[in-house]
């Protein structure tokens, strides 16, 4: 039975912790003006009729309904009626609606008031009023109102909402109401987030899998501001600063959080964009703030994340002046790092995953002591990675670790992780009580290959030609003998892909000429089947000719494996030549001749193996549109044992996988809606 005390969920979100929303103190500002624009803007005199003198001689006066006026600052004069008065036809024809005072009753008065035009002239008949109509009981009294608060706030109210106006657009400007820079008055201090005095990320060297050799690194420089007098005793220096280098996903900023998590020193974590602002020299004053804010609470740890956002090599562009913010904001960060001041007691750490645009000067030792790279996880180290990431989840008593770290080459911890997570969702949408092996793979799937689209409309003859495609990269990878293992083909489109043929790539640190021709010719495979079974080929082999153009690019021009060419490398990570080339025409030309022969004769040798094997690629394409999808024992059902074993992994761990781990996506399509 459901509690209906129980409390509704927030449709706009829930607050973390069940902590309550914060209080807006901008509302009390809001409040305050509301009520100054009211008393500035409402007639108090509201409550009386106006009229003229004339009116007042002849209908008031001299019929006697006047009890007494007031006369306020000689210009205005308020008429109060006596009982005779307020029983008049002529106040109850002129009378407001309402009548009377704010606080008094509906006749308390004034009833009427008129303007005075002349306060000399109105002295006169004010005394010839008093004298006529004395024995009436007619009597006046004058006040003098004091309006200079009003007078005050008349002059203050349009000046402080002009104020206000410009600090809101001032704040919108730098970058909203949070951090310390985004106040205008404080747009020159740093964004750092410190971490310290019990604040914590909640990460440790613990939660960090794999990354030994920059883990043991890192662990020195917090173990140097621990016990420094461990090292200090042999004259050893702790290193000024570390640069983490490594591709996008591999735990450079986790290894920044576990240091947060582990050092008992003030962290400061901040991004390289954080110094990056639209006022001159606002970036080079937060340099300056933080290094000063660090010195203050040394021993400190600083890190930057990103840092090429402001370490980009100096005087790449011709076209920028002298004074330009991005270099202005170098220079600082350079001086604070190893210039003519001391800087004892702050080690800086960074990430990039482009270390090749950096300024050498920031490179250099006294600034970036040590380089630490932080590579793609190898084997064990994915295992690790996968150990770390299941621990939150519900998995199977039966689950191969092992084998998942084996079916997941080249894979980054990020990848990881987004499979654990992915393969959970997938069991918690097929309503599992735990995250099996099949949904692991099935995340593998998904994250590589894209979502499934078993609905899309094909057509008969565009599915047996993509049928003939994937069973031609079958048959060509099964009879090349460097050509990474086949462990699946499928013709059910995934992501922009119409099929695919799945390899189990080798972890191996060099390739050899033969090798990479074998994977070319692989490569080629699929359109050399269209050429060969229908006479003419489609454009689903746009992913395979860009695939063998770049490979036979890189050797040419790369790697120094063509024979003409020679052991020459035209290779620039830095982009120093610009617009033009290292070579001359000529040595272009051949350049351009040598790619194109690598590729054609790699084509020309996969029409030749399916040539000679036409019967089985028959076959196996028959096979494929009758399953849609087909793994290694189907293949050695066509074609036997494969006559390369002995260079191939353990069977065991390739053997009847439903899903692989890297993607070669073929029949990808030059549009999206023009398939095939």
């Amino acid at each position: 039975m459901a509690d209906n005390n129980s409390k509704k969920p927030n449709p706009m979100g829930s607050n973390s912790g069940g902590k309550k929303p914060s209080f807006n103190y901008y509302w009390i500002y809001a409040v305050i003006a509301v009520i100054l624009i009211a008393f500035t803007l409402i007639d108090w005199e509201g409550t009386s009729r106006k009229i003229t003198i004339n009116e007042f001689e002849d209908r008031l006066l001299d019929s006697g309904y006047v009890d007494h006026i007031v006369i306020k600052d000689k210009s205005v004069a308020e008429v109060y009626l006596s009982e005779e008065g307020l029983k008049s036809s002529f106040y109850e024809e002129n009378k407001t609606k309402g009548g009377g005072s704010l606080l008094g009753g509906p006749d308390a008065g004034p009833q009427f008031y008129f303007k005075i035009l002349s306060a000399d002239n109105f002295d006169d008949k004010l005394n010839a009023w008093y004298e006529a109509y004395e024995e009436e009981g007619f009597d006046y009294s004058v006040e003098d109102t004091n309006t200079l608060g009003r007078d005050i706030l008349g002059w203050i109210l349009p000046i402080g909402i002009m104020i206000v106006i410009w600090v809101v657009i001032m704040r919108r400007i730098t970058g909203g109401s949070g951090g310390g820079g985004s106040q205008i008055f404080s747009i020159g201090k740093s964004r750092a987030q410190v971490f310290g005095n019990g604040k914590s990320t909640n990460v440790s060297f613990k939660d960090v899998a794999g990354l030994e050799g920059a883990k043991e690194e890192i662990q020195e420089i917090v173990d140097f501001l621990k016990n420094p007098k461990k090292y200090t005793e042999l004259g050893a220096k702790i290193p000024k600063g570390a640069l983490l280098v490594g591709p996008p996903g591999t735990g450079k900023t986790l290894l920044a959080k576990a240091v947060a998590g582990e050092a008992k020193v003030p962290f400061f974590s901040l991004s390289g964009s954080d110094f990056v602002e639209m006022f001159v020299g606002v970036g080079a004053s937060r340099v300056r703030d933080l290094f000063k804010q660090a010195k203050e609470k040394a021993p400190s740890i600083i890190f930057i994340d990103e840092i090429d956002a402001i370490g980009k090599a100096r005087g790449r562009n011709a076209q920028m002046s002298s004074n330009d913010e991005h270099e202005n904001t170098l220079n600082q960060l350079l001086t604070e790092m190893d210039g003519f001041g001391t800087n004892s007691g702050v080690i800086i750490l960074a990430a990039t995953n482009r270390a090749d645009v950096l300024d050498k000067a920031l490179l250099r030792a006294g600034r970036f002591d040590r380089q630490i790279y932080v590579d793609m996880p190898d084997f064990n180290e994915r295992k690790a990675i996968f150990n770390v990431h299941l621990k939150p989840i519900k998995v199977a008593a039966d689950l191969d670790r092992e084998f998942l770290a084996k079916q997941t080459p080249g894979f980054s911890g990020a990848d990881i992780a987004n499979i654990c997570n992915e393969a959970a969702l997938i069991a918690a949408r097929k309503k599992k009580k735990s995250v099996e092996m099949q949904d692991f793979l099935d995340a593998v799937d998904r994250i590589v290959g894209g979502l499934e689209k078993k609905n899309k409309i094909i057509t008969k003859e565009e599915k047996r030609t993509i049928a003939f495609h994937e069973a031609g990269h079958a048959t060509v990878s099964w009879m090349c003998e460097h050509a990474n293992p086949l462990i699946k083909v499928t013709i059910v489109p995934r992501g922009r892909s119409l099929g695919a043929a799945w390899y189990l790539p080798e972890e191996r640190q060099i390739t050899t000429t033969e090798q990479i021709l074998d994977e070319m010719c692989a490569a080629m495979g699929g359109r050399a089947a269209e050429k060969l079974m229908f006479g003419k080929i489609s454009t689903g082999a746009l992913s395979d000719l860009e695939k063998v153009t770049k490979q036979a690019t890189a050797m040419v021009t790369i790697y120094g494996l063509n024979e003409k060419i020679g052991n020459i490398s035209f290779y620039d990570p830095q982009n120093s030549y610009g617009f033009t080339k290292p070579y001359s025409e000529a040595t272009a030309r051949l350049i351009d001749e040598e790619v194109k022969s690598i590729v054609e004769s790699q084509y020309a040798r996969a029409i030749k193996i399916l040539t000679d094997n036409k019967d089985k690629l028959v076959e196996l394409a028959e096979m494929l549109l009758m399953k849609e999808v087909i793994f290694k024992d189907d293949l050695e059902k066509v074609f036997g044992k494969r006559p390369f074993d002995h260079v191939l992994p353990n069977p065991e761990d390739v053997e009847s996988t439903d899903e692989p781990v890297a993607e070669d996506p073929e029949m990808s399509e030059e549009n999206p809606t023009d398939e095939n």
